[in-house]
């Protein structure tokens, strides 16, 4: 490689070493406020937009996320994913766990979606509070 190439080089692997330790960081990254709930690639949260606090029954989270994704794909996303969390899902929009009741909600349309993702207590009969 010429002298003159080597700087070029250099600055092509930087570059590329770079944008892949942005792309690892991002898949791994979760829900505000939630425990372990992760952000489907694809998916941004919307800062500042969700609401966090404890109750006597339990802890009540709502955040939100949003990009250009579909309602199927996202569906489909927590579907496989959240089951390996512990969740066990009760409908198409939520999933159940350890006394707390999980809802995923969408506004806007495929391709510009906000999901709004719920978290709140349930009693002993199973009943969301």
């Amino acid at each position: 490689m010429s002298q003159r190439a080597q700087p070029i080089f250099r600055i092509v692997c930087l570059a590329a070493v770079l944008l892949t330790a942005t792309t690892v960081g991002r898949a791994g990254e979760f829900l505000a406020g939630f425990d372990d709930l992760p952000v489907m690639p694809g998916l941004a949260p919307v800062k500042e937009a969700g609401i966090v606090f404890d109750t006597p029954a339990g802890r009540i989270v709502e955040g939100y996320a949003a990009g250009a994704v579909d309602r199927t794909a996202v569906r489909q996303f927590y579907a496989k994913t959240l089951p390996q969390l512990g969740w066990r899902k009760k409908s198409q929009k939520e999933f159940r766990r350890e006394g707390e009741k999980l809802t995923i909600d969408f506004k806007g349309k495929d391709g510009a979606l906000t999901v709004r993702f719920t978290l709140s207590p349930k009693d002993a009969a199973g009943q969301t509070r």
